[in-house]
Order: C-alpha cells, then structure tokens, then sequence
C-alpha cells in the first residue's frame, strides 16, 4: 500500500505577501556576503567566523526561496525564506547583549524590525471574502 506524498498546495499571492518577500530579498542580499567580513582579531569583539557564515548560507536559501515563492506561489518556498530569517536575526540576537556603541545596536533592531514585519508578512494568508 503506498501513501500519496502530501503536497502542499501553491497559493495565489496578494500584495502583502509580495511585499513581504520583496523584503525578505533585500535581507537576504545584505546578509550573503556576511561571510567576507572574516573573523575579529584576538581581543576584538565581533561575531565568529560560523556565525558569518550562517548569515551568508541563511541570505542565499532566502534569495533562492523567496524567488522560486514569488514565481511559482510555492507555500514551502515561502516557508523556507522565513525559517532561513528568523535562524539569521536570531545569530545577531547575542550582539545586543555584548558592549557595542549604541548605533550597532540600533542598527541590530531595525534589523530585528524588518526582519519580523518581512516573516509575518510573507505568512500572512490572503484574506477571504464573506459572503452572505
């Protein structure tokens, strides 16, 4: 007895979802070549080499996902861009805790910001008309 495989429907997008993804984009972009920075000298506060290479690794699945949702509509493609978001906000979580100007920090939260609004966004289901 075989199982049919469950598929995932694709979704019609509607504006918000757009826009959604059009900022996730952008974020992957600024965060794939995360990896070139390098590592901080000895005694020198700043992310780890891993740490900038999950930035870049999570920008690239982004620009991949978010391009092949807002092509095909595809619901998992979509879902893939915000996992691979959230996992990269949540490696600069730890800057705000370490003694940094308070201009790295801000930067960091409207980072957090755009991140959040971009995943809701993209998540969010088209509405539905009510009829009586």
């Amino acid at each position: 007895m075989t199982i049919p495989s469950a598929k995932m429907r694709d979704v019609s997008l509607s504006p918000r979802n757009r826009v959604g993804l059009a900022l996730a984009f952008v974020l992957g972009l600024i965060g794939v070549p995360m990896f070139l920075r390098g590592a901080p000298a000895p005694g020198v506060v700043g992310p780890p080499t891993i740490v900038l290479v999950t930035e870049s690794l999570c920008g690239v699945v982004t620009v991949v996902a978010v391009t092949i949702g807002w092509r095909r509509g595809s619901s998992r493609a979509i879902r893939l861009a915000a996992g691979a978001q959230v996992v990269s906000v949540l490696t600069a979580v730890p800057a705000f805790f370490l003694d940094r100007p308070a201009l790295n920090k801000l930067l960091l939260a409207i980072l957090l910001g755009a991140t959040l609004t971009a995943v809701v966004l993209m998540l969010t289901p088209p509405r539905r008309s009510v009829t009586a």
